[in-house]
């Protein structure tokens, strides 16, 4: 088994010249693609306060021209504040400038700012996350769609352009609550393990993931895709020393934006920094959770 390693590129800079931040961002694609790493990762949050943060898909598009080399991975696509039809053909649309080498990943999201900014009710949002996504692999694999959902009507839509990758770019869904995981064993062609949750709870939830593809039909996917919070250093503590005050200050936003509400019981960010981040972290060479940062 092979291990391929992508960079994210957060971009969630304090306020301040974002011009600037953006060219400091580029240039990590282009030493990512330079010392070897496999692809860029790129998230998307709407009214990110306090962070500044450039959107995903313009970004993808950039990093497409300046490292072609690398895979495009959307980590993630907060699939239900978009039209399927505008989704599927800005997506076609990076699969082709990028030779074949997109990843959809995509979510749910959980952030009321975001819902209602978007006119996105709470109420029934794991029903238009499955239309959507339904809509988009239709629309990248059938000439002309017809297709009404609770929030957009196909009627003969035609996907103009199609991706590069056939019959589609692989889908990986982001995932913390267990419901979420058995839809990523339905509906996708892996779970996108999340940063946030315990090792004993992404242990747990791996079981539960596997009896979920059983009762699918489905094989184990040949990917499966894990984010992880990196910070390398001559020592622990100067890891620790320099990279624990921009974490904590992401944590806490995270927290007041509602993340931890939708994890599991028990994988809250209420804690200090040791306590939050020991339970999240395993030794690279032995698998002992030696709190590595």
């Amino acid at each position: 088994m092979s291990m391929q390693i992508s960079l994210i590129v957060r971009g969630q800079h304090p306020p301040g010249d974002i011009a600037a931040h953006l060219r400091d961002d580029l240039e990590l694609v282009r030493r990512a693609d330079q010392v070897g790493f496999d692809g860029i990762v790129k998230g998307s949050h709407y009214s990110a306060h306090p962070f500044q943060s450039v959107q995903q898909i313009p970004f993808l598009a950039y990093a497409a021209a300046i490292a072609p080399r690398l895979r495009l991975i959307l980590g993630l696509v907060l699939l239900p504040l978009h039209k399927p039809l505008d989704l599927a053909e800005q997506l076609a649309t990076l699969d082709i400038m990028s030779n074949g080498k997109l990843v959809f990943g995509c979510g749910i999201g959980y952030r009321d700012v975001e819902f209602k900014a978007f006119g996105v009710p709470r109420a029934g949002l794991g029903k238009r996350f499955e239309e959507g996504l339904e809509a988009v692999k239709r629309l990248w694999t059938e000439e002309f769609v017809t297709m009404k959902g609770s929030h957009f009507e196909l009627d003969g839509a035609n996907c103009t352009i199609k991706p590069v990758q056939q019959p589609m770019p692989p889908i990986w869904i982001g995932a913390n609550a267990d419901v979420a995981i058995r839809r990523a064993a339905r509906l996708a062609d892996c779970w996108y393990i999340n940063p946030h949750n315990t090792l004993t709870t992404i242990e747990r939830q791996m079981d539960l993931y596997k009896r979920a593809l059983d009762e699918y039909g489905k094989a184990f996917p040949k990917e499966v895709p894990m984010r992880r919070e990196v910070f390398v250093a001559p020592t622990r503590a100067e890891a620790i020393r320099r990279a624990q005050p921009y974490l904590e200050e992401k944590y806490k936003a995270y927290r007041a934006w509602g993340q931890d509400k939708v994890m599991p019981a028990g994988d809250d960010f209420d804690h200090g920094f040791d306590e939050l981040s020991s339970p999240r972290t395993s030794c690279h060479r032995c698998g002992e959770r030696c709190n590595p940062v």
